[in-house]
């Protein structure tokens, strides 16, 4: 994966218009924002909702590796950067109710910050994949809103998702390394060292109806299918620390339920976890490409 975790930040001086440390939620102290205007345009902007990364441990809004959805900016799109409750402070599903409060925090609060609150991606790489597609298949799950109970009248869907690389079932993921014959950066995922075990609060294998839950395609029957957003899926072939065949299954089990034309797989032949070729100027125009012919 690409810098930023703990490591080098975004410079983001250029952007005229941003607002900082904003609170979403009360139940920590960890659900805040990062919210950035276009240099150019009166909005409402389109919005990025940017996740970052860090295997659910790490990583915060500001870090190197949301630099990609930054550009988002130069594009005509408002760009917001979310921090959310990491495994050391809270365990599955801390995440993904921060995720969605966030979505229902930006649409109440639209008209302050020039947002269209009808036109939203999220867009996520590694951990912030697997949480871009949780927020774009658990729209009608309520039950994941957990203990935040701010701006309940709002939803939580949204129209596009990006999901980069993303871990999207737990207790497959040794089993697709062993079949693509790579050897896994980290060690076994069924482990109870693995980020994805310290993500569920135990060993992934102890309870694999509570890990399941963790898993984007384990909702995907929820999913009202007039609805449904737009999904962008981007996976390397040679990434070791998730095997490309999590997506390769994940985007399988969408199509089948919401359609091939919502559903859009791209494999990258030879890139890892996060290396450049994802960031590159052709890649980034693809991504871009996807993203305005639905939210533009």
């Amino acid at each position: 994966m690409g810098g930023g975790f703990g490591g080098e930040s975004l410079d983001t001086s250029s952007i005229k218009i941003q607002y900082t440390d904003v609170a979403y939620g009360t139940v920590s102290a960890t659900q805040t924002m990062n919210i950035y205007l276009p240099n150019e345009g009166e909005g409402p902007f389109p919005v990025i909702v940017a996740i970052h990364g860090g295997a659910f441990k790490m990583g915060n809004a500001s870090g190197g590796d949301v630099a990609a959805m930054f550009e988002g900016v130069n594009h005509g799109y408002a760009v917001v950067s979310i921090n959310y409750r990491l495994s050391d402070e809270a365990i599955f599903p801390a995440a993904v109710n921060d995720c969605k409060a966030a979505i229902r925090f930006i649409k109440a609060n639209a008209t302050k910050y020039k947002i269209n609150p009808d036109k939203i991606a999220v867009w996520g790489d590694s951990a912030g994949g697997n949480l871009a597609a949780m927020v774009g298949t658990t729209a009608n799950v309520d039950a994941l809103n957990g203990d935040n109970k701010e701006n309940l009248e709002y939803s939580s869907s949204v129209q596009a998702v990006v999901d980069w690389f993303g871990p999207l079932d737990f207790l497959k993921m040794d089993e697709q390394f062993a079949t693509a014959g790579i050897t896994p950066k980290f060690g076994k995922t069924s482990s109870e060292s693995s980020p994805e075990s310290q993500y569920i609060g135990q060993l992934i294998t102890n309870n694999p109806e509570l890990t399941e839950k963790a898993n984007p395609g384990t909702y995907i029957s929820t999913i009202n299918v007039n609805t449904a957003p737009n999904f962008l899926i981007q996976h390397g072939t040679a990434d070791a620390n998730v095997p490309s065949q999590q997506s390769v299954e994940f985007a399988t089990q969408l199509k089948a339920a919401i359609g091939d034309s919502k559903v859009k797989l791209e494999l990258l032949e030879g890139a890892g976890h996060g290396t450049q070729e994802f960031t590159t100027s052709e890649n980034l125009d693809k991504v871009f490409k996807f993203l305005d012919g639905i939210l533009k």
